[in-house]
């Protein structure tokens, strides 16, 4: 084993490529969205958000 390959490591180990983290971006923004809308639909179904 060379003294480069031992300083630098393995290179896609070392960072996820960028279309992985957008992936998991969107999809906790996904989760974050939808618990939200079913927390509203929930408190509108049991008369919290109406008039009272």
């Amino acid at each position: 084993m060379s003294e480069e390959q031992a300083e630098s490591g393995p290179g896609p180990a070392r960072r996820a490529p960028a279309w992985l983290i957008l992936g998991v971006v969107a999809s906790a923004l996904v989760v974050c969205c939808c618990s939200a809308l079913i927390g509203l639909a929930v408190s509108w179904s049991a008369g919290l958000l109406g008039p009272r």
